[in-house]
């Protein structure tokens, strides 16, 4: 059973797909589709529902020709998601409840589309209690998705970002990269090395209370949540300003960052919507 509440998006990518299994992508695989490939003689390909009449009366050697097409196959979809310390902040939400969303609405998705669904979590290093091997039965994706929405990281770095090709699929895959990224741009620029020969769309889930909603003035006590430190702050028109430049300053390095490797980053903050990723994918990829 479906959970109502689970909403869908559309995806296309960017590349023909390898894979066997039937699905809605553009392939290179040789089958009983309707993407035109060529022709080829009958006997390669002995499939006299596919004979071109045309082409065989053309043919000065009187050779029998059959048309041949491409199917449409399946693309594997992972979410790959940080379950660092820093993950476990709360505004309006949790940010890892904000991923659980978007990890059903993909689970969702993808089973609607055939496409097989894997999930990947990693801190220091990659989580095997929160990895879910690619399949097309949903269900055990929805139960991980909801364990995710009560999970507590403990004050642990993102390192493990670093490992994520070695569980992904072999083949070329969709992957929805969620995170806050607030770890080091050397450790993200070589993680992002490593995961070019997929399609990564980075999901940068910010909240407006860690930087726009801070008050002008009084004394605030943050932990930081990946070290565990625990600092006393006054806060001031100024220095609030500050953090408010430097978060700015730190989405233009990204975008920067990620735009350098081809992967357009979506910023969510405060709430996930399904529509602004099927709008993402309109606008970075062609159908």
């Amino acid at each position: 059973m479906i959970p109502e509440q689970i909403k869908e998006f559309s995806y296309q990518i960017g590349w023909r797909v390898r894979g066997r299994h039937p699905g809605r992508h553009a392939s290179l695989q040789t089958g009983l589709g309707m993407d035109f490939r060529g022709h080829a003689p009958l006997i390669a390909f002995p499939d006299p529902r596919r004979i071109d009449l045309r082409q065989t009366i053309r043919d000065p050697f009187e050779q029998v020709w059959v048309r041949i097409f491409n199917q449409r196959s399946a693309v594997p979809v992972t979410v790959a998601c940080d379950l660092s310390g820093s993950m476990g902040f709360a505004g309006q939400l949790h940010k890892l409840e904000i991923a659980s969303q978007i990890t059903a609405s993909a689970a969702y998705s993808a089973f609607r589309v055939n496409d097989p669904f894997g999930f990947i979590g990693f801190d220091d290093q990659v989580r095997e209690d929160f990895v879910f091997a690619s399949s097309t039965k949903v269900h055990g994706a929805f139960e991980l998705a909801t364990r995710l929405a009560t999970y507590r990281p403990r004050h642990i770095d993102a390192a493990g970002i670093r490992d994520l090709n070695l569980f992904l699929p072999k083949e070329r895959s969709l992957v929805l990269l969620i995170s806050d990224f607030h770890l080091p741009l050397t450790q993200l620029e070589q993680a992002l090395s490593s995961l070019m020969r997929h399609h990564v769309v980075p999901l940068v889930l910010w909240d407006g209370a860690e930087y726009r909603k801070l008050p002008e003035f009084g004394v605030a006590s943050v932990t930081d949540c990946e070290s565990g430190i625990r600092r006393t702050l006054f806060l001031r028109k100024s220095y609030r300003a500050r953090i408010m430049q430097s978060f700015e300053d730190r989405r233009v390095a990204l975008e920067k960052l990620f735009m350098r490797f081809d992967m357009p980053p979506l910023f969510i903050e405060d709430g996930f919507d399904a529509n602004d990723l099927t709008e993402y994918f309109y606008q970075f990829v062609a159908a």
